[in-house]
């Protein structure tokens, strides 16, 4: 081949030379990908610090534990609402209602007072006497009691003494005769019992 024509000798000479320079540039170019030089940026995935993740969870369940209790409070505010809410009311209906027996008293005062006089015949007393347990049982059913008094010691709460007698038969401060009879709607005294009381001077 070299001693072929110079053209020929010439062209294996280039074709050295140009792999020889091509050798070199990756000669320069290898130490420079090594060092990273003009290569991408790597990303870096961080842990977490363990104590910060532990005060973070630590504040999250500080926060749930107040906002548990805030709802137990109001629950229990909510709550105690409505159960006041419903003592009202219900203290309002039974004063309403007290307010409306209280009217119908004197009516069933006539009716005692009707049975005690007598007279007239036996048919219309039997009328009387009819009407006159049932407006009792109704006013029972609503919870209307009337006030035990004759035998009792005399008690200024439920009733109203009128008169003081001198007796020797019976106990000082007994009750012994009833002029007006008192009632009581469930816990609400409506009239105390008008009465003679005892005066045992011995």
């Amino acid at each position: 081949m070299r001693k072929g024509n110079g053209k020929t000798e010439s062209n294996i000479d280039l074709g050295q030379d140009l792999r020889g320079d091509h050798l070199q540039d990756l000669d320069r170019e290898l130490p420079a990908a090594e060092s990273g030089e003009g290569s991408a940026p790597t990303l870096v995935t961080g842990q977490s610090d363990p104590a910060t993740a532990m005060s973070e969870t630590e504040k999250l369940k500080a926060e749930r534990d107040a906002l548990l209790d805030r709802l137990a409070r109001l629950q229990a505010e909510f709550d105690n609402a409505r159960k006041r809410a419903a003592r009202e009311q219900q203290d309002f209906r039974e004063f309403a209602a007290a307010d409306v027996i209280k009217n119908m008293l004197p009516t069933l005062d006539s009716f005692e007072r009707a049975l005690k006089m007598g007279g007239g015949s036996s048919e219309f007393r039997n009328g009387i006497e009819l009407i006159y347990r049932q407006f009792q049982d109704a006013l029972q059913k609503i919870g209307v009691q009337p006030i035990v008094a004759v035998g009792q010691a005399f008690d200024p709460r439920i009733h109203e003494a009128i008169e003081m007698v001198d007796r020797t038969d019976v106990p000082d401060h007994q009750v012994v005769e009833e002029l007006q009879r008192g009632y009581r709607y469930k816990e609400r005294l409506l009239r105390p019992a008008m009465v003679r009381v005892s005066r045992n001077a011995a």
